[in-house]
């Protein structure tokens, strides 16, 4: 089952954006998928992948395929 994030916090884009070499990670901080729009945690302690695969995370990790379709936002509980 699909949980869409929007509907439970807001997402702003952390500014200056960061390096797509150096993608921070914190529990704050979502990553959104360019290519399909999904938002995975930066830290994500379950399996979970964005809908075309380029981010994907587990055990308190995400990757991305390829960091350059990846933007870093914070969220805040709505």
């Amino acid at each position: 089952m699909a949980v869409d994030m929007r509907k439970i916090y807001n997402f702003y884009p952390v500014e200056p954006a960061p390096s797509p070499d150096n993608l921070p990670a914190d529990g704050e901080l979502y990553y959104e998928c360019l290519e399909c729009k999904g938002i995975v945690s930066s830290v994500s302690h379950i399996k979970i992948t964005c809908a075309c695969g380029n981010l994907s995370g587990q055990g308190g990790k995400t990757t991305a395929k390829d960091p350059s379709k990846v933007r870093v936002m914070r969220g805040k509980l709505k």
